[in-house]
């Protein structure tokens, strides 16, 4: 490949609009604004598909700004990225993470057009906890899933597609982080499990497993995809031989990547 070739990709311009506010806070809830950024491509031809990327990090930490990298790299590759921020345990339960994301995807519905993106063409995607919240709300059969405003979703590595087994085996005593997480209440833990929303009309699916990712990411993950097969479409799925969980979502620095093209080749077969 020609140094011109190199650099004309690597450092193709980017809109960068940070911190916007698609949450407002709520005083009577105790809960805080939550905020997004977007990276979008400059000077394309035609409007760009988007990638809502929902960061991990146990739902307990993380930050939307860990993932700038992410951001730029997308979009120097003509995909309009949408970094979100989400609330955190032990101040939100996953509901209400959920519904940070489910507000996150309409906000981007209503408003990324104006960042010359196309506002039909919303992927969702996530590392971790992020991937399970992505897994979630895009399965879900609420407004997200029934309007089809997901065409599809991009999971990395994900935590928690079999959350309900998950606890049931691991039997955490009282004031374990999941548990103020997904509550004491095991019928909250079927709610809070991906594959219990699985049905005839959802979307597509692209799956990045880890080969040495933690036993239980590599357990539910199993159980998501055997599940998957009796509905259609089946999952895209990626084993990564040798990669652990961080370096699943660490090998993205990289702009060379082979999974960025797998991602935007998997977007471009999903139809308008």
């Amino acid at each position: 490949m020609a140094v011109g070739q190199l650099s004309g990709c690597a450092f193709r311009r980017v809109t960068t609009t940070r911190d916007i506010t698609y949450q407002p806070v709520n005083l009577s809830k105790g809960t805080e604004a939550q905020k997004l950024d977007v990276y979008a491509p400059k000077k394309t031809p035609e409007r760009s598909p988007v990638l809502i990327f929902v960061h991990g990090g146990n739902w307990n930490s993380g930050n939307k700004n860990l993932y700038k990298f992410l951001g730029k790299r997308l979009a120097r590759k003509k995909i309009t990225a949408v970094i979100i921020s989400y609330p955190l345990s032990p101040g939100a339960n996953y509901q209400q993470m959920e519904t940070a994301v489910r507000n996150a995807v309409q906000w981007t519905r209503q408003n990324i057009g104006s960042y010359g993106a196309d506002a039909n063409q919303l992927f969702l995607s996530g590392h971790s906890a992020g991937g399970h919240l992505a897994a979630l709300v895009g399965l879900r059969q609420d407004t997200v899933a029934a309007q089809r405003l997901v065409k599809g979703l991009v999971l990395i590595d994900a935590a928690g597609l079999d959350m309900h087994g998950y606890l049931h085996e691991a039997k955490f005593s009282a004031g374990h982080t999941y548990l103020k997480t997904f509550t004491a209440d095991s019928t909250n833990w079927k709610d809070a499990t991906p594959l219990f929303h699985f049905h005839q009309n959802m979307v597509p699916m692209l799956v990045y497993m880890g080969g040495k990712t933690y036993p239980s990411i590599q357990k539910s993950t199993a159980r998501f995809l055997a599940e998957a097969k009796a509905f259609n479409p089946a999952p895209v799925y990626h084993l990564q031989k040798g990669k652990h969980h961080i370096p699943m979502i660490l090998q993205f620095f990289w702009t060379w990547n082979p999974r960025y093209k797998q991602i935007k080749t998997f977007m471009q077969s999903v139809p308008k």
